[in-house]
């Protein structure tokens, strides 16, 4: 699977997965088999941290 890009694009794409499919960042992480190294680095560039109390992006 092929991530969106834009990181903007990325954070509503990950955070609609996350609302609608999974509990947790990981369990995305896992289903997809996404490192989630890069993926956390490029939507902290963007200015977003992962909240797991509310499982998303802000």
């Amino acid at each position: 699977m092929t991530l969106p890009q834009d990181p903007f694009i990325l954070l509503s794409y990950v955070n609609t997965q996350l609302r609608d499919h999974y509990s947790s960042f990981a369990d995305f992480c896992d289903d997809l088999d996404i490192d989630p190294e890069p993926l956390l680095t490029k939507l902290q560039k963007a200015g977003f941290e992962y909240d797991p109390k509310q499982n998303r992006f802000a």
